[in-house]
């Protein structure tokens, strides 16, 4: 269950890079309404169509947003860490998410009610700039899938969603099962087995029971298709990090 206590146990809401470079002032009126949410594997942050009462500002979980099909199938079309927050339609104007969004790495963050986000969006200060262009990331993010899933191997597309993940991660092992990270990607999973095997017959990987150990993440970065470093490029350039946050509370 959600605590109402910033900071407990070592969660603090400013392990989050959007939170983490508030300036005081902004950050000191959200603080007091921040609740720590445990984020355990599969579960369901937002449900297509459904209002969100909560904005989810992820701090070691990652939350990945994906579009069904009316046959059951799904597909991953982007992936959020604690570089950013679930729940764009709530600052959009749209009020519900045509997209799934589900914890794909265990981990926690911080919740927040949207009326309190939307009150601070509208005042116009750093939270609403951070919001916009963590928006225009989001969708940068979601096209560049959408050509990689269509116009590149699915070897390559496995080291971009590896990629994804390491960097929002503290560590470089990851539990994911070779069948969901089919889904994700909209391919067999045989296709997936087999590029994982190739991966780790190069010793880039080591794959056992649903668990991968990057063991080469360089040899990982050689292998991606451009995909992966025009999206992290355009992340860096639109997004604040937490080296920022001690330059945006002097402002």
């Amino acid at each position: 269950m959600p605590v109402r206590i910033a900071g407990l146990y070592g969660h603090n809401p400013q392990q989050n890079h959007i939170l983490a470079s508030l300036p005081n002032g902004e950050y000191e009126r959200l603080s007091p309404f921040l609740e720590l949410a445990s984020m355990p594997l599969g579960m369901v942050v937002a449900e297509a169509g459904a209002a969100m009462p909560y904005v989810y500002f992820p701090t070691s979980s990652i939350v990945s947003i994906l579009h069904d099909t009316r046959d059951g199938a799904s597909a991953e079309t982007a992936v959020i860490g604690h570089e950013g927050l679930v729940g764009v339609a709530q600052w959009m104007g749209g009020g519900a998410m045509s997209s799934r969004a589900v914890v794909t790495s265990a981990g926690y963050g911080f919740r927040l009610g949207a009326a309190q986000l939307k009150e601070e969006f509208d005042r116009g200060g750093a939270l609403q700039k951070h919001l916009l262009r963590f928006t225009q990331a989001l969708l940068t993010q979601m096209s560049q899938s959408a050509v990689c899933n269509r116009h590149h191997s699915v070897a390559q597309q496995l080291c971009r969603w590896l990629l994804l993940r390491l960097d929002r991660l503290p560590s470089n092992e990851l539990t994911m099962t070779q069948e969901l990270i089919g889904n994700m990607l909209g391919v067999r999973r045989e296709s997936v087995a087999e590029a994982a095997g190739r991966l780790q017959d190069e010793k880039l990987i080591h794959y056992s029971r649903g668990h991968i150990t990057i063991l080469d993440r360089e040899g990982l970065e050689h292998k991606v298709c451009e995909c992966y470093a025009d999206l992290k490029s355009e992340y860096e350039r639109l997004l604040p990090t937490k080296m920022d946050s001690g330059a945006s509370a002097q402002k």
